[in-house]
C-alpha cells in the first residue's frame, strides 16, 4: 500500500524509560516497558561485561534467535577487555525470559503475524531501555552489535535512535517477510502461513518491522555502520543481504560492507567467528 496509508511507524518504537533498574552481580534487570501476557518475559535480563578503565563509550549485544545465555559471552568478553563496556540484552522470548511452555523461542517469530510484530517492538523499545540505563551510568557514547535477528532489532533501533552512533549488523536483510519466506531455518513458520496468505501480503504486514521501511530514517542520521553477510547463507539468502547492500551504497551511507565465504551458522564457527569477531571489536574500537 502506498506510504500515506501505513500504521504511522514513528510511534511504534517509542522510547519509554522503565524505572526500576536493578544491577545484581552482573545482571541488569528491569520491567519492560512492553507488557505482554507473559511475566517472564515482561522481566527484562541483561548481563554486564564491565570495563577495567573508566570510558564513556558502551555497546549493546543483540544476539541471534534462539539464543541461549551464553551465547555472545565471548564477544562481549573481547569487546570489555579492549576497553568497551559492553551489555548483553536477552530478547523477548529468549533464555532467561522464556515462559515455561516453550523450549524455543518460538514467540519471537512465528506464523502469529501481530504477536510478531509486538515481541519486534518489544525488542526495540528494551534495546532503547538498556541505553537508558548506560546513559545514568555516565556513557556517552553509544554502538550497538546485532547478529541474525538481532541485527533486525539493532537497525529498527538504530533508526529511532539517534544516540545509536555507531553500528554492526552481523546478517542484514531488507524485508522480514522475505527472510521467513526464503529462509531454511523459518520454512516451519512459511509452511503454517502460506494457505492463508502470499508473499506480498506478508511483507506489507510486516513492513512495520522491516529494514527496508526505515532505510531512509537510518541514512539522514550522522551514523557509522558496518554490514557484515555470508555468501552461502541459506536463512538470511545472499541476494537479500545484497539488496541491502544496494539501498546502503544508494543512499551514501558511511557504511563498510563484509562478505565472508561461510553460511549462517558457520559464521559463528571457527575460522569465521574469530574472523568476524575481529571486524566487529576492530571497527567498535576505530569508530566509538
Amino acid at each position: 500500500p502506498p506510504r500515506s496509508t501505513l500504521f504511522p511507524y514513528t510511534t511504534l518504537f517509542r522510547s519509554q524509560k522503565p524505572r526500576d533498574f536493578r544491577l545484581e552481580g552482573d545482571l541488569l534487570r528491569f520491567t519492560s516497558a512492553v507488557e505482554t501476557p507473559y511475566p517472564e518475559n515482561n522481566q527484562v535480563k541483561a548481563k554486564w561485561f564491565p570495563a577495567g578503565k573508566p570510558t564513556k563509550r558502551a555497546v549493546v549485544v543483540l544476539p541471534h534467535w534462539n539464543a541461549s545465555f551464553g551465547q555472545h559471552a565471548a564477544l562481549c568478553q573481547g569487546l570489555a577487555r579492549l576497553g568497551i563496556p559492553t551489555l548483553r540484552l536477552s530478547l523477548p522470548y529468549h533464555d532467561l525470559r522464556m515462559p515455561p511452555e516453550l523450549q524455543r523461542a518460538d514467540y519471537a517469530v512465528s506464523a502469529n503475524i501481530g504477536r510478531t510484530i509486538d515481541a519486534t517492538r518489544q525488542a526495540v523499545i528494551d534495546s532503547r531501555s538498556c541505553f537508558d540505563w548506560l546513559e545514568q551510568q555516565g556513557y556517552e557514547r553509544f554502538g550497538i552489535v546485532g547478529t541474525s535477528l538481532g541485527s533486525c532489532y539493532a537497525f529498527l533501533a538504530s533508526s529511532h535512535d539517534p544516540r545509536l552512533r555507531v553500528n554492526v549488523f552481523n546478517h542484514c536483510s531488507t524485508y522480514f517477510a522475505d527472510v521467513v519466506w526464503t529462509g531454511l531455518s523459518t520454512q516451519h513458520i512459511r509452511t503454517g502461513i502460506e494457505s492463508d496468505i502470499d508473499l506480498e501480503r506478508l511483507r506489507a504486514a510486516w513492513m512495520a518491522i522491516s529494514p527496508m521501511y526505515y532505510m531512509d530514517r537510518f541514512g539522514s542520521q550522522p551514523k557509522k555502520s558496518v554490514f557484515i553477510y555470508a555468501s552461502y547463507d541459506t536463512t538470511f539468502l545472499p541476494y537479500l543481504s545484497k539488496q541491502t547492500v544496494d539501498e546502503v551504497r544508494r543512499r551514501k551511507m558511511d557504511a563498510k560492507v563484509i562478505e565472508l565465504p561461510c553460511g549462517h551458522y558457520t559464521l559463528g564457527e571457527a575460522p569465521f567467528k574469530f574472523i568476524d569477531g575481529y571486524q566487529i571489536c576492530s571497527f567498535l574500537l576505530r569508530n566509538l
